[in-house]
């Protein structure tokens, strides 16, 4: 396990021991795929963006070999130029802002090392049998005022943290991000807080340059029509490159100006693509809607807030686990354990074996008999080992309390042989 630390001076880790000094993109908890050392952040599925990008340069490279260049000789000489500029430029300011809104961080919130003091002493819901100590976790949901309204906050287990407003857990990059929109498998990053200026750009910009080589197919076309003397379909089939062209800039425009139409909405609004469809604003009121004119100001005008991880920051890799318990009922589940937990997780397996009677996970419910991490009723991995009371539960559902306090093991035969074969 990593563990994350304030960054430390380079030559001070230089000097220190190469072996345990890491960045922070190293030791990364999410999904996230990393370049230039940190530099630059994408989601798991990477790969389509290439896939986006052949979407946007193979058109642009049609239209400006068998459109462009024979609108050079039926323009004005410089007005043929300026037509394949536009297009050249627009299609390079297209894929930057596709490769801004990919590669950078959309507004991660950073994990917490262990869970927030409890407010709650005991989850209600939970069985506790005797001997066991209750597992103590905190309140699912915590009320928060914003604008005069009550809005309710999550707890992520995952990320042991209470998420901001607006926040949400995305799945696939496996982050909470701060006011998160959703994850587009188009550029294959979460569009939150830090980059939803750039993905709208991107969006209304590719609308606006299928748009362009729509129109100046249909302007080619109308040329070959009036030099030729003869229908538009007589002058279409004449290019073939441009009914490829009309057709699929027109297949195209439905989807990214629809997106385009759909997140204006949105901003005017001022709610994300997951609220639109969560919690439906129409029938309740928006606590973040401040006007049309301040919601635009607030996606376009306001500044971008600097990212709260810093990705090559230097950091210590822990071997030792994270205490994050509600009273020591916690360890993290990527701890490494002793050999002697390992035993004593098979130890209690076979026992489950030949009794029928106790149950199949260890006490805390995080770990199974043989101290694989399972995930818990919120979704974290984590694990935990109390040996003592595991003991006692187990020798309780035998009725044989009193040889397991004394330490004997004779009761248990050649189950407990066999594990010391191992």
């Amino acid at each position: 396990m990593y563990g994350v630390h304030p960054p430390k001076n380079s030559d001070a880790a230089v000097a220190g021991d190469t072996a345990d000094v890491i960045r922070t993109y190293q030791a990364w908890e999410g999904s996230n795929v990393f370049f230039l050392g940190g530099r630059f952040i994408f989601g798991p599925d990477i790969q389509s963006i290439f896939l986006s990008i052949s979407l946007i340069v193979v058109p642009v490279v049609i239209f400006c070999v068998f459109v462009g260049t024979k609108l050079l000789d039926d323009f004005n000489h410089h007005l043929g130029i300026l037509v394949m500029v536009i297009a050249i430029v627009l299609s390079i300011y297209v894929l930057t802002m596709l490769l801004v809104t990919s590669g950078r961080d959309p507004g991660i919130v950073p994990r917490n090392t262990r869970p927030p003091e409890p407010e709650v002493v005991l989850d209600q819901s939970l069985d506790v049998r005797p001997g066991q100590t209750p597992q103590l976790r905190p309140p699912r949901f915590k009320e928060v005022t914003v604008n005069g309204l009550s809005v309710k906050v999550k707890y992520c287990d995952t990320c042991m943290l209470y998420r901001p407003p607006r926040c949400s857990h995305c799945s696939i990059c496996d982050n909470c991000v701060d006011r998160f929109d959703h994850h587009c498998p188009w550029v294959g990053q979460c569009i939150g807080l830090r980059n939803y200026r750039f993905y709208f750009m991107f969006v209304s910009s590719a609308t606006l340059l299928c748009i362009y080589i729509f129109a100046f197919c249909w302007v080619y076309a109308i040329k070959i029509k009036n030099s030729e003397d003869t229908s538009i379909w007589g002058a279409l089939i004449k290019t073939p490159a441009s009914i490829v062209l009309i057709i699929y800039t027109f297949i195209c425009v439905w989807f990214v100006g629809g997106l385009t139409v759909f997140h204006l909405y949105l901003i005017s609004t001022n709610q994300s693509t997951y609220e639109n469809f969560r919690y439906r604003y129409d029938r309740t009121e928006n606590p973040y809607n401040r006007g049309i004119i301040e919601n635009f100001k607030e996606v376009f005008w306001r500044s971008i807030p600097p990212s709260k991880n810093d990705f090559r920051a230097v950091v210590e890799r822990e071997s030792e686990t994270r205490d994050g318990s509600f009273g020591g009922g916690f360890v993290n589940s990527y701890a490494e354990k002793t050999p002697s937990d390992i035993e004593m997780g098979d130890w209690k397996a076979a026992l489950n074996n030949g009794s029928g009677g106790v149950d199949q996970y260890d006490q805390t419910g995080h770990n199974d008999l043989r101290g694989h991490p399972r995930r818990s009723s919120w979704g974290r991995r984590s694990g935990s080992w109390d040996l003592t009371s595991d003991i006692a539960s187990v020798a309780s559902a035998l009725g044989d309390s009193n040889r397991v306090g004394g330490g004997s093991s004779d009761n248990f035969g050649g189950q407990l042989t066999g594990q010391d074969r191992r």
